[in-house]
């Protein structure tokens, strides 16, 4: 038995002392004595250590891609030498798989790992069986790895050694003599727009050659050029600099003749670009009126006029965009997808104006950007006056048999999602439209003839989500002249095709470009959805029919955004409207929650897009016909802001608003309201990434938001992927005063962005993206870090698998604190019951403290009594003895007086009779 706290034991003379000295306290009686030890005891914390003889051997198997075939071929052998050896039944052996994912094996199981295995996350694997180790039981973690974690081991260690528990490795790796591998990209997480930077990278090898070495900027080559290896490394360094602010994203990549491992052939890294706060502006105007003004007002205006080069990382120090009159088809779906995120939580602001080309006329209705604006952009069906006629060509071909992850588990195949489409255009057609269907292989088949929706939309929409694939190609020119022909017979002035067709397998073009002449002379169009890129090999054939035909060319690689795109390419034709005439407009009054200086506004614009305001919208101008729609409107979508200008700021129908005396006021509000509140001081953000960890460390003024953050805590949210996805916020831990910090384990080659709310404003940061080849990267590093964490936790490398159970020499330790209280408490309980019941129990009592507390009768009797000789001592000891008379008076009185009993000569009397005998003699 050990005792945390031994000093309480000197608590014990201090009451032997006390009850020397002052024996009212009546601490000798047993059951307070025994109270007094008792909770001397409890001060003391006893802890009764053992020995357990039983042992749990937790062995853990790295899945991942590295090891997956020689963990495989070694188990079984592993399995029977770990069983064979183990010296007790009591002891446990339990396996562990892990990769990506940490999953335990059952009893009896096959060794079957179902998990990713494009990482090696030990450390998470390590702390999973520290979880689930019985904390009474002895314990031992045996790994079997290649030693090349993907994460660090730092949390594992400290844990390990906490528990007591020892962790052993075994190397499981074949020696391979031909890997070369890109070891390192080094680049600075942020630099100053124009400032060079230097590009480091390190490439490993196992053997001095010359390599080639590609590096790229954003996807394009950026160099080409060789690396010298030596010693087994080879180095090389670049300095850039770039012009315009964001994020960009570089790439190395080495091209071996022979290499045993490519997957470590190539390595990326993001840099953030910094200025000063700016306006994103895309628009396709050559002297965009909205440029000039803002820069003339001292605003940073980033212009992209090329919309199909935006990239996500442009968003990157970005406060507001504006989309000026671009279609939604020109413009990247990963950078429309990446918009949301930048509204609601990094706290960007979005503006759209208005044109032929935007709203639903450009095509956005349903796109990513459709629930951020203030307007819903759908055209009423009582506000329609033209009917349209809509042919729809769909491929059936072998290709859309294909099944494609729908979500919570289901499989839906191509071809069921354009009939989807095909479903949702029917349904946004109204009752006097017309419309007929074909679905195309290597000939065109009838699904549904010319016909009048009517009341008839759910029986037609029921019928085309019947079409199944049938195999071969899909031959374009018979599904369109078939579809054409179809169309000359309505008598209806807006004539339309939308074909669907795969970008890789659009087959047999024929004089598709005499066809598509004859459709745009009579009043036709036609547009092109693609399955695929605009780098696929039919591609350039589906944008030359779209172009021919007047329409528009969607591309997706997305087989679940088809019928999204079905829904905005009808709405752009059947429910879409731009109102061409002059029309007066009339103010609402609430223009002072954008800003409090009132201005003159102008009484007409030349035209604008059709839209109805949103409940959640506030509407600051509208028009003055009959639709009362809203020509200025704006909304709070979560931190951000959104904003919807319905008339043209530039280009055609703008004269007027171009020739409004306040034209570059307005600009410059809406610029200043989407930009929202600067950043207040004392508020910093650092982020790094090592290996698949992500860490976030927010530093701030204590003085200046402690308050703050008392009444509203700073919150992180983060989204994987470049493009739109849904965000999840993580917790932040406090580790000090002024300085909140949060890790978070990333996938493999996850790209992600992140924000840092505190209260109203924002910081952002990203696009980081995980190593793509962190698996594969075999850093000497981590290999040394698992053998330091073995030694600091009392493990080694084990070669004889006979050893494996060997018990730590670690005791456990039970507390008694519980079980000295209880007793404590019963015995306090108990002499406070004979207290109050009046019952009797012998005294310890020491001999001089008996001697002191007689009463001065009982002094008077024993000076009669015979007093020991000079050589004779009294017992030593205490002398147990009843209660005093004089201490129960009450029992005394009951008792009859004792007879008269004879005095006692004391010793002195008798000797002075002896000797006055002796002289009478």
């Amino acid at each position: 038995m050990t005792f945390t706290s031994p000093e309480w034991f000197f608590l014990l003379a201090v009451l032997v002392f006390a009850g020397w000295f002052w024996p009212r306290l009546q601490l000798w009686r047993p059951l307070r004595a025994i109270l007094l030890l008792l909770v001397t005891l409890l001060l003391a914390d006893p802890q009764l250590t053992r020995n357990d003889s039983a042992l749990d051997l937790w062995v853990l198997l790295d899945r991942s891609e590295s090891t997956e075939d020689l963990v495989d071929k070694g188990l079984p052998e592993w399995k029977e030498l770990l069983r064979r050896a183990k010296p007790s039944r009591r002891d446990e052996l339990r396996f562990v798989d892990y990769a990506s994912e940490v999953l335990e094996q059952g009893e009896g199981e096959a060794a079957i790992y179902t998990g990713s295995r494009k990482l090696t996350r030990t450390n998470l694997a390590v702390q999973n069986v520290l979880a689930l180790a019985d904390a009474g039981r002895p314990a031992r973690v045996l790994v079997f790895s290649d030693g090349f974690s993907t994460e660090p081991l730092v949390e594992a260690a400290a844990k390990l050694k906490a528990r007591g528990i020892p962790l052993d490795y075994r190397l499981v790796r074949e020696d391979t003599t031909d890997d070369f591998s890109v070891a390192r990209l080094e680049l600075p997480t942020r630099s100053q727009m124009g400032e060079p930077f230097v590009l480091g990278i390190a490439v490993r090898g196992f053997t001095d050659t010359i390599l080639p070495l590609r590096v790229y900027r954003d996807g394009q080559l950026l160099t080409e050029t060789e690396v010298t290896i030596e010693d087994g490394v080879g180095k090389v360094e670049f300095t850039d600099r770039l012009a315009g602010t964001g994020a960009y994203r570089y790439e190395a990549e080495i091209v071996p003749e022979t290499d045993a491992h490519p997957g470590n052939n190539r390595a990326e890294r993001w840099i953030e670009i910094t200025g000063g706060p700016r306006i994103l502006l895309v628009s396709k105007y050559t002297d965009d009126p909205v440029a000039a003004v803002l820069t003339n007002q001292g605003f940073t205006v980033e212009t992209a006029a090329n919309p199909l080069t935006l990239r996500v990382g442009q968003l990157n120090g970005a406060r507001a965009v504006i989309l000026n009159n671009v279609p939604a088809y020109e413009i990247p779906i990963d950078f429309l997808d990446a918009l949301d995120f930048f509204v609601r939580e990094q706290g960007g602001g979005l503006l759209m104006a208005g044109g032929k080309q935007s709203f639903a006329a450009g095509g956005y209705f349903q796109s990513p950007v459709d629930a951020l604006l203030p307007v819903s952009m759908e055209l009423k069906s009582e506000h329609r006056k033209l009917a349209v006629a809509l042919a729809i060509v769909m491929d059936r071909s072998g290709s859309m048999s294909m099944s494609v992850a729908a979500g919570g588990g289901k499989q839906v195949s191509k071809m069921d999602l354009a009939n989807a489409g095909a479903a949702k255009a029917i349904d946004l057609l109204g009752g006097m439209d017309k419309v007929c269907v074909y679905a195309v292989d290597s000939e065109p088949h009838t699904i549904l003839k010319l016909t009048t929706i009517g009341n008839r939309k759910k029986t037609l929409m029921q019928k085309v989500r019947r079409v199944q694939s049938r195999g071969g190609g899909i031959y374009v020119y018979r599904g369109l002249k078939a579809a054409w022909e179809e169309l000359k017979k309505a008598d209806i002035g807006t004539r339309h095709i939308i074909l669907f067709s795969d970008a890789a397998d659009s087959e047999q073009p024929g004089d598709y470009i005499n066809l598509l002449d004859d459709v745009t002379k009579n009043g036709g169009s036609v547009s092109v959805i693609g399955l695929g890129t605009r780098a696929d090999p039919d591609a350039q054939l589906l944008e030359d029919i779209a172009k021919r035909g007047n329409g528009r060319i969607f591309f997706t690689s997305r087989p679940l955004e088809i019928p999204k795109l079905f829904a905005q390419e009808t709405v752009t034709v059947a429910r879409s409207a731009f109102i061409e005439e002059p029309v007066e407009a009339q103010p609402t009054g609430q223009w002072s929650e954008i800003s409090p200086k009132p201005f003159e506004w102008l009484s007409s614009v030349d035209g604008y897009n059709l839209s109805y305001v949103r409940e959640d919208a506030t509407p600051s101008l509208v028009s003055k016909d009959e639709y009362l729609a809203p020509l200025v409107a704006h909304a709070r979508r979560g931190i951000g802001r959104s904003m919807a200008v319905s008339f043209p700021l530039g280009g055609e129908h703008s004269e007027m608003i171009r020739g409004w005396p306040a034209y570059g006021d307005f600009v410059q509000t809406l610029g200043r309201w989407l930009m929202g509140f600067d950043l207040p001081p004392g508020l910093g953000l650092r982020h790094r990434l090592e290996g698949t960890r992500l860490t976030v460390d927010l530093l701030y003024d204590t003085e200046e938001w402690s308050q703050r953050f008392a009444s509203e805590a700073p919150r992180v949210k983060l989204v994987e992927g470049e493009t739109g996805g849904t965000p999840y916020e993580v917790a932040w831990k406090r580790i000090a005063p002024g300085h909140f910090s949060m890790a978070r384990e990333l996938d493999e080659g996850v790209v992600i962005r992140g924000a840092v709310q505190a209260g109203p404003h924002a910081i952002p940061f990203g696009p980081l993206v995980v190593g793509s080849s962190a698996e594969w990267s075999f850093d000497p590093d981590r290999l040394k870090e698992l053998r330091e964490v073995s030694r600091l936790s009392g493990g080694r490398e084990l070669l004889d698998l006979s050893t494996a159970w060997l018990r730590p020499p670690a005791t456990h330790s039970t507390d008694l604190r519980l079980p000295l209280l209880i007793a404590a408490l019963a015995i306090m309980l108990f002499e406070a019951l004979i207290t109050r019941m009046g019952w009797k129990l012998p005294v310890l009592v020491p001999a001089g403290a008996r001697q002191r507390r007689k009463p001065a009768k009982s002094r008077k009797k024993q000076a009669g009594r015979r007093q020991p000789r000079p050589h004779e001592s009294p017992a030593p000891g205490p002398v147990y003895e009843a209660p005093e008379a004089a201490e129960a008076p009450a029992e005394a009185a009951k008792k009859p007086p004792p007879a008269a009993k004879p005095a006692e000569t004391s010793t002195r009397e008798r000797t002075s009779r002896f000797d006055r005998a002796k002289r009478r003699k």
